[in-house]
């Protein structure tokens, strides 16, 4: 499996506040980028395989989503997740 628990608890500990911390928005963030860039080397190779490609774009959504309340709530936690996982400024 390509996220393994040891895997999650690393992206967790890195981002998160420490490895048991799952639910910070950072995590998550974190988490959903691990997994679209997994998904994007799969449609690379398979490029008609249309569910794949739905999940991508719910993933997507879910990280625009918690991206926006993180630029909602705390700007400086937004633009430091931001830059450590070199993702586009996406909100204006």
């Amino acid at each position: 499996m390509y996220l393994s628990t040891e895997y999650k608890a690393e992206i967790f500990a890195k981002h998160g506040k420490g490895p048991q911390d799952t639910g910070s928005a950072e995590g998550q963030v974190a988490l959903f980028t691990a997994r679209i860039a997994h998904l994007t080397g799969h449609l690379k190779q398979n490029k008609k395989d249309y569910s794949t490609q739905l999940s991508l774009q719910k993933l997507v959504g879910k990280r625009r989503a918690l991206l926006a309340y993180l630029y909602k709530k705390d700007i400086n936690r937004y633009r430091a997740i931001i830059k450590a996982l070199e993702l586009r400024d996406i909100i204006k």
